[in-house]
C-alpha cells in the first residue's frame, strides 16, 4: 500500500545556515554530545509529545500522528540546558485516525507501513535517539522559528534506524527550580536517514513527500 510517512526524530528542529531564514532543519555531520552540568531533569514521558505531519499525494493527503518518548534526562544550569538526551518508541509510532480518510485505508494499515523495512523497520531498530552537541541563545536575526518566542538554538545527534546526524532548531525554553519545559517545531528531510521509499525521480512525481513536520512539547522533572 502507498502511504504517507513521518520522519521523525526524534524530536525536534528548525534553523538557518549563513544568515538566511528556513524551516528547515540545518543537517551536518556527527558531533560531539555535550558535558552535563548544573541540576539534572527527568523527562516526564506521560506529558511530553511529539507530533509528526506529513504528506501524501502530492500534498493533497495530510499525515499526522504522535511518536511516544520513552525514556530522558536534561540537565540545565543558571537558567539554561547544557546537555541531554532522549529516546524514542518506534513501535509505538501512532497515526491519528483523523488522517486518513480514504474510505479505502485505515490508519492501522499506514501504521503498520511506516513501521516496515519501507520506512523506520521498527522491528529491527524499535527506537531513535536525540542527543544534544550544543545549546546557544536565540539570535531572530540569524535564525526563523516557526514556534514564537524562540529563546535558544539546540543542536543534536538524531539517530534513525542506523545513521545519525546533527541537527540544529530554534527552542523555546523555561527553566525554574523544579521543572525544565522545551517546545519546538521543525522540518526534517526523511531522505537524509536513508528514509528513501517513494523518493525517486522528478519531485513533482512524488507521491509521498520528503519533508516532515516535527513538533514537541517536552517536560522535565528536577531529580
Amino acid at each position: 500500500m502507498k502511504k504517507m510517512i513521518p520522519a521523525f526524530a526524534l524530536l525536534l528542529l528548525l534553523a538557518a545556515c549563513g544568515g538566511t531564514s528556513s524551516d528547515q532543519a540545518k543537517t551536518e555531520e556527527k558531533k560531539e554530545a555535550a558535558v552535563s552540568s548544573g541540576n539534572s531533569y527527568q523527562i516526564d514521558t506521560l506529558t511530553t509529545r511529539v507530533d509528526w505531519n506529513a504528506t501524501h499525494k502530492g500534498g493533497l493527503a495530510p499525515r499526522f500522528g504522535i511518536i511516544k518518548v520513552t525514556n530522558g534526562s536534561l540537565s540545565a544550569e543558571n537558567g539554561a540546558i547544557t546537555a541531554g538526551d532522549l529516546e524514542f518508541s518506534l513501535t509505538g509510532l501512532q497515526v491519528d485516525p483523523k488522517s486518513v480518510t480514504e474510505a479505502d485505508k485505515k490508519h492501522t494499515d499506514l501504521e503498520g507501513h511506516l513501521k516496515s523495512a519501507d520506512f523506520f523497520d521498527a522491528t529491527k531498530y524499535p527506537t531513535a535517539k536525540f542527543v544534544i552537541t550544543s545549546v546557544a541563545p536565540y539570535d531572530s536575526t540569524q535564525q526563523k522559528s516557526l514556534l514564537p518566542g524562540a529563546t535558544n538554538v539546540i543542536s543534536g545527534n538524531l539517530t534513525l534506524k542506523d545513521s545519525t546526524l546533527n541537527i540544529t532548531f530554534p527552542a523555546q525554553v523555561a527553566v525554574t527550580d523544579n521543572e525544565l519545559t522545551a517546545k519546538a517545531k521543525f522540518t526534517i528531510d526523511r531522505s537524509a536517514w536513508g528514509i528513501n521509499y517513494k523518493t525517486e525521480g522528478s519531485p513533482e512525481n512524488w507521491a509521498i513527500s520528503k519533508d516532515v513536520v516535527i513538533g514537541f512539547d517536552l517536560k522535565a522533572i528536577k531529580n
